[in-house]
């Protein structure tokens, strides 16, 4: 981890939040990810946790690495998703075979042509939809990334980085119960 923010807000992690003080340092370092494929599932799902200190802490630590570029894509990703995992999901908890038929007719343009590279623009969007829950598109992403060179193990780190920056964001914001209440 390369930002005293994120440092700080680690360090504001309470002892009943240890695990993911540490699990957020390890799963930062590049391993089968590259170092633009680490920060940019790092932030869209910061972005999609809707922590904002954390969300800032990540975009700070990303932009420094990697530039404007790959803060950019990571944001369309959450922001896609957001939409997407809302209504793919509908679609298939309500199981209606009369809605799975209908046309989505939402512009996803930024999916087809982002501004870093697709292959890496689809993980992105895997792992802020494992924090979704949608079904659909997680399957849809996890086949496009395989088929587009990246193996199982990546796709794994892409969820663990998911399901830590999430955890991270409940911690922040729940961190308060812990506190000793007002006299």
């Amino acid at each position: 981890m390369s930002s005293e923010a994120l440092d700080g807000l680690r360090a504001r992690l309470p002892d009943a939040a240890k695990d993911l003080k540490l699990n957020l340092q390890s799963v930062l370092v590049p391993g089968t990810l590259n170092s633009a494929q680490t920060w940019g599932v790092a932030v869209a799902c910061a972005v999609s946790a809707r922590n904002p200190e954390l969300r800032d802490a990540l975009v700070a630590a990303a932009r420094a690495e990697h530039g404007s570029e790959l803060v950019e894509d990571a944001y369309a990703a959450s922001a896609l998703m957001g939409m997407n995992n809302v209504f793919y999901r509908f679609k298939h908890l309500v199981g209606k075979p009369s809605y799975a038929d209908k046309p989505a007719r939402l512009r996803m343009s930024r999916l087809a042509k982002p501004s870093t590279n697709k292959l890496d623009f689809e993980l992105y969007c895997l792992a802020v939809s494992a924090i979704g829950g949608c079904d659909i598109c997680v399957q849809a992403h996890e086949k496009v990334v395989l088929e587009g060179g990246l193996t199982e193990e990546q796709v794994h780190d892409a969820v663990r980085i998911a399901s830590v920056v999430y955890g991270t964001a409940v911690a922040l914001e729940g961190a308060s119960v812990l506190a000793p209440p007002a006299p």
